[in-house]
């Protein structure tokens, strides 16, 4: 009896040591998934300052708009279904346009000057800008509608050639309230107020938040010209057109503006 006790306690010590081997074994070709990837966003940002100072040719701590190489483009859909209608408007710039500031110029080149803005980089409580666009200069690539329907749907008059239009009615305007850090990217979140007539009598103003992003400075040449350094500026923004009275029902409520401006110290 006892032997057969001897016995059976060895089997059972076999039989648990190969199961546990086995069980052990098993795992060996299992898949060994990676931990999970972190969600944390990396955000980095320099400490660059640009400032526009007297917009002196030659003085490279002063930063110039390069309008030929900047836009303020629009988009919206049309009939509020179909595809897009795009367009740009030819004549812009960065000024806050006074009530005294608002007429008509006898010029082709910027009416007044683009000194109304500060970037700062790392401080973005400090940074700020305001610009206007002349609503008559919108430029779908269509010359009939943009001198047509364009001109009566956005309450305005017809361009007349060599003069810039500031007057009230033919501006829209944008304020900067708040610039803040974007937590989720290495942009800024923007609250701007924007003004505009509309179909209005009288300017009517929204609040609307966008999204701004830096393109970093950089120091650039071409041919045997003197390098220059260049940054840029990305604003981007969305508006109901319906809160400026426009009926029209040939676009949507919603018109989505993306301004790109370009800098230089030339």
């Amino acid at each position: 009896m006892k032997l057969l006790s001897n016995k059976t306690l060895m089997l059972l010590l076999l039989i648990i040591s190969g199961s546990g081997y086995i069980i052990s074994c098993t795992h060996d070709d299992d898949l060994l998934l990676p931990p999970p990837a972190s969600n944390t966003v990396v955000i980095t940002r320099g400490t660059h300052i640009h400032l526009p100072g007297t917009l002196t040719t030659g003085d490279s701590t002063q930063w110039k708009v390069d309008k030929a190489h900047s836009g303020v483009l629009w988009s919206t859909n049309y009939v509020g279904a179909a595809g897009l209608l795009t367009g740009r408007f030819n004549q812009f710039g960065i000024h806050n346009v006074t009530d005294a500031e608002k007429q008509n110029y006898i010029t082709t080149g910027q009416p007044v000057k683009d000194t109304s803005w500060a970037f700062y980089e790392n401080e973005p409580a400090k940074t700020y800008f305001n610009g206007y666009v002349q609503i008559n200069t919108s430029n779908t690539g269509e010359p009939g509608r943009d001198a047509g329907c364009n001109i009566k749907a956005m309450g305005t008059t017809l361009i007349v050639p060599g003069t810039q239009n500031l007057t009230d009615s033919n501006i829209a305007q944008i304020h900067t309230t708040k610039v803040e850090f974007d937590p989720l990217s290495n942009d800024y979140i923007v609250t701007l107020n924007l003004t505009w007539h509309g179909l209005s009598p009288t300017p009517i103003t929204q609040s609307i938040v966008g999204k701004l992003k830096y393109i970093p400075q950089a120091r650039v040449q071409f041919g045997t010209a003197a390098a220059y350094s260049v940054f840029g500026l990305q604003l981007e923004f969305q508006f109901n057109c319906r809160d400026f009275l426009v009926a029209s029902t040939s676009i949507s409520d919603k018109i989505n503006i993306e301004c790109n401006m370009n800098f230089n110290n030339k």
